[in-house]
């Protein structure tokens, strides 16, 4: 009898360990955004026939999705540099943003770099959630690799990449000493640590949805991919190679909302939507209004001005992908300040467009937010084609190299693989002579070698210790220089002047089969 108690405790202990182990169970709500650049207010895009986005709407939203299951908020980069209600602080209204939003996490974009790595470092002092970059070498103080949030039980691993060509993205001085690896390469160096400490592994990347894709297809083990970059509008989520990937669009425009339901580590179920930011139709968060209205007020103050009139659209949203009025606009002014031959510009440096009607500096500082200035170069006519080869080879992925042009004209045939697209170029109505010398008008970014235009960079000979330590661009080739004089200040002057402008898309880029 005194045994029998032993024999119970056995057999309890037995079926204990032999029973199968409950499943662990969790919700988990994600929700995202991406490539914000300080659209702090609502606005009308072209083609659209209401407003869109503000930020006050957008945190009204997350708050009431909040409260309905565990949730990571996320920001996959761009976030503190577009918009005058971000530039004119540098970003530091867009960190004030962030924080009472209570976000739990942010990769890098390439233009967090944009005013410098001495004010980045500021910005992520300021903030109070980590700031990710697992793969920036040379970075110090702050930007960290990845962090582990605990959300009831689930531990998430949330690890930061951004594009490996920021250095073209920014001004090649704002990240000089650093060194930016492959995507690839760091989650391969951080997945086996972060899969011993952590249920999920969620990438925030900065990259573009293709290389999204791209990374998901290569690399085993990773739950969700949030991305940005390329100003994505994901309605839904895509699956690739067993990985979730997401995005939601622009500029406060859309919320992107994941659900999952993850057990033992695995995603048993997900479901995914963009939730639309339209003020008509949504509440907003009442202190983060007062936020956006304060530094709104400090911008207008500086920037409400109004200086003239357009009697059309200025197409801000094509210059990516083919001339538009507002790229022609653009382009002749810089040639005509230069006393250049021709001018070329890069669409990705044209960040809006401009509604019919008054314009205000405001509305010039948000077309042109980037401190450039002008800057022309003569160039042989051999160099000037291999610009332009160079301009129109990314036009599959909408790139931001797409050149805006004045005082020439070209074609190009999208059939034709990079690098041999460009046909015909003409300059003053005359055809190109690959030996004569032309001065060309750009900017200071493109003349650095900014999106990958290495003709302008080669041509000039620049120094770039004596660039990146602040000095003005120096070389025998270099026929006009400005650097006390933004270009946006530039538009700015030539408006006034002008007091009404209504320019039209001329036939300077002609795409032929």
């Amino acid at each position: 009898m005194k045994k029998l108690p032993i024999i119970i405790l056995a057999i309890l202990l037995s079926i204990l360990f032999l029973a199968p182990a409950q499943a662990r169970e969790a919700s988990l709500r994600i929700l995202y955004v991406n490539d914000f650049h300080g659209f702090a207010d609502p606005y009308q895009p072209p083609g659209s026939q209401e407003k869109l986005g503000g930020v006050a709407y957008l945190a009204a939203e997350v708050k009431k999705l909040r409260r309905e299951k565990p949730t990571l908020l996320l920001a996959a980069g761009d976030m503190i540099q577009g918009n005058s209600w971000a530039n004119l602080f540098q970003g530091k209204s867009s960190i004030a943003l962030m924080n009472l939003m209570h976000f739990d996490a942010m990769v890098v974009g390439n233009h967090e770099f944009d005013f410098g790595q001495e004010v980045l470092k500021k910005r992520i002092a300021e903030a109070h959630f980590p700031v990710l970059g697992a793969n920036v070498e040379g970075f110090q103080d702050g930007l960290k690799p990845y962090v582990i949030k605990d959300l009831q039980g689930l531990k998430v691993a949330v690890i930061g990449v951004v594009t490996p060509d920021t250095p073209q993205a920014t001004n090649p001085c704002n990240v000089r000493g650093l060194k930016f690896l492959t995507p690839e390469a760091s989650l391969e160096k951080y997945l086996p640590e972060l899969k011993k400490k952590a249920d999920l592994v969620l990438v925030l990347s900065h990259i573009g949805y293709q290389a999204d894709r791209e990374l998901a297809a290569k690399v085993q083990g990773i739950g969700v991919i949030v991305g940005g970059h390329s100003h994505t509008k994901l309605l839904e989520p895509a699956v690739v190679n067993g990985t979730i990937v997401v995005q939601a669009w622009e500029h406060a425009k859309a919320l992107g909302v994941l659900d999952l339901q993850v057990e033992d580590g695995n995603i048993k179920h997900f479901q995914g939507r963009l939730e639309m930011i339209k003020p008509a139709q949504g509440r907003a968060d009442k202190a983060v209004q007062a936020l956006v209205k304060k530094y709104a007020a400090r911008v207008y103050a500086v920037l409400g001005e109004k200086i003239g009139k357009t009697e059309v659209d200025l197409d801000g949203a094509h210059v990516r992908a083919r001339e538009t009025n507002l790229g022609d606009f653009l382009a002749d002014i810089f040639r005509q300040a230069a006393g250049a031959d021709a001018a070329i510009i890069n669409g990705g440096g044209i960040r809006a467009g401009i509604a019919k009607g008054p314009i205000t500096i405001k509305d010039i500082y948000t077309v042109l937010p980037f401190d450039n200035y002008l800057v022309a170069i003569k160039l042989t006519g051999k160099q000037i084609k291999e610009a332009l080869e160079h301009g129109v080879s990314g036009l599959e992925e909408g790139a931001g190299r797409f050149p805006q042009v004045s005082g020439l004209s070209f074609t190009y045939s999208r059939r034709a693989p990079a690098g041999s697209r460009v046909k015909e170029i003409r300059i003053g109505g005359q055809p190109l002579d690959p030996q004569k010398e032309y001065a060309v008008a750009t900017n200071d970014f493109m003349a650095a070698g900014g999106d990958g235009y290495q003709a302008f960079g080669e041509a000039l000979k620049s120094s770039p210790d004596y660039f990146c330590a602040g000095g003005m661009l120096k070389g025998e080739k270099l026929a006009y220089n400005d650097a006390g004089h933004w270009l946006r200040d530039v538009v700015g002057d030539y408006v006034r002047r002008q007091k009404t402008v209504a320019p039209q898309v001329e036939g300077r880029i002609k795409e032929v089969d």
